[in-house]
This record gives structure tokens, C-alpha cells and sequence, in this order.
């Protein structure tokens, strides 16, 4: 069988908390600034970047592991290590694709130790919708299996790329890789998929989603197990 990539056909989607205030809370700030508050130990900082940033390590962890459940580990284990110290952060890059990149090495290494599941189960599909909801989760299903199909090389840089919509060059820094690396493994992913592939991912925007009830768990297990307050300040360069 071939593999599955979706996320348990998850029907809640990301959204990033929005204040009271509607535009003065740490979800309108920039990554930089956010990193400051960080360091400083401010919590609300920390949720903020976690928010912001789970989908996309999300979806690069179920690239490299084909398992929804495994991905979600992967994805706390990449925040507790990079929010436990924010120190090896350099702001030269972009704090995106330092945290993706964390995100790729640790769903490598989980698969790596024999961790990875070796026939994937993502949940089952959703009960109780209607037609049109079913239907686009049976497309948002097959693109996930056709992705899910792609050799692994392939794959990472396709969903960064293709899902995730970051550009070549953020995808090189984000995995390692040259930029002309992503550019040949990107093409070859093309001519594997069906012609119309990245047109029904435009009008499916749903594929490898992160579900709420996903990204609530993210970010309370993280609240529960980094460090509070003064404990959190890290001596580092300021960006």
C-alpha cells in the first residue's frame, strides 16, 4: 500500500490567536522582536512563535515520518529544544527556517532509530459531514497519498515548496541543502506527480493542515514543560 501523508483528515485549521485588542498582541510582532521578549522570559512571546510556526514544522516532520502522531511529537521536541535555548539562534537567517530545520533533523533522527512508523496510521476520516465537505476531503486525501508516494528527498522540498509555499532559497536553509539541490529534487518531484498536481493544491489549501486540536495540545505541552520567567533568559548577541 502506498503510503498516507494526510493528518487524520483533521477539519480544524491554524489560525493565529488574535487579543482582545485585535492588533496590539504578541501575534501582530515581528520574529525578532518576539525572540527578545523571549529571551527575557515572557511566555506569551514564546506561545506567540509557537503559534506562528507549528504548521510549518508540522508539515515538514510528516514529510520525513509519513505519521501524524509521530509529527506532532517531533514538532514539541523541535520547540523544547530551540526555546530551551534560543542562544544557538543566529540571527543572520531567518528564525523560520532555523526552527524547520530543527524540525527536519529531529523527525530524521526519530526515523532514523527505527522510531518512524513502518505502516503509518493517521486517524480515521471525520463521520457525519456533507457531500461537498466529503468530497474535499477525499481530494485533500489523494493529494496527501500521491505526496505520501514521493521518495523522501523529494518530498521534504515538494511540501516546503509546494504546500508551504516558502521560496527555494528558504527551502535550502531550512533543510541544508544548495538552492540548485531544491531546484533539481523540486523538478523531479514534478515529474513523478500528475500534470494537474499543483493546480488541485491550490484549490485544496487544506493539504498536511495542522488541526486545532493539534496546535492546542503544541502549545500547552510546551507552556508545561520549558522553562518559566527569569529561567528562560538565555545570554545571547540581541539581533
Amino acid at each position: 500500500m502506498e503510503p498516507t501523508l494526510h493528518s487524520g483528515l483533521d477539519t480544524g485549521t491554524v489560525r493565529v490567536r488574535r487579543s482582545v485588542s485585535g492588533s496590539t498582541g504578541p501575534h501582530v510582532l515581528p520574529d525578532l522582536l518576539l525572540i527578545e521578549r523571549a529571551r527575557a522570559g515572557e511566555s506569551q512571546a514564546v506561545e506567540a512563535l509557537i503559534r506562528r510556526y507549528s504548521g510549518r514544522l508540522y508539515r515538514v516532520a510528516c514529510s520525513v515520518l509519513l505519521d501524524a502522531q509521530r509529527a506532532e511529537a517531533v514538532v514539541l521536541d523541535a520547540f523544547l529544544a530551540a526555546f530551551s535555548d534560543l542562544s544557538r539562534y543566529e540571527p543572520t537567517g531567518k528564525f523560520a527556517a532555523w526552527l524547520t530545520r530543527r524540525a527536519s533533523q529531529h523527525a530524521r533522527a526519530q526515523r532514523a532509530a527505527g522510531r518512524a512508523a513502518q505502516s503509518p496510521a493517521l486517524g480515521e476520516a471525520p463521520t457525519g459531514e456533507t457531500l461537498a465537505v466529503a468530497d474535499a476531503l477525499r481530494e485533500r486525501a489523494d493529494l496527501e497519498r500521491a505526496i505520501g508516494a514521493l521518495p523522501e528527498v523529494f518530498r521534504t522540498v515538494y511540501v516546503l515548496r509546494m504546500v508551504e509555499g516558502i521560496s527555494g532559497i528558504e527551502t535550502a536553509a531550512s533543510l541544508g541543502l544548495h538552492e540548485t539541490t531544491v531546484r533539481t529534487r523540486l523538478f523531479r518531484a514534478h515529474r513523478r506527480l500528475a500534470p494537474d498536481m499543483a493546480q488541485r493544491l491550490r484549490a485544496v489549501p487544506a493539504v498536511l493542515e495542522l488541526a486545532q486540536e493539534r496546535a492546542e495540545r503544541i502549545a500547552s505541552d510546551a507552556r508545561a514543560q520549558l522553562p518559566h520567567g527569569s529561567m528562560l533568559t538565555i545570554a545571547a548577541s540581541t539581533p
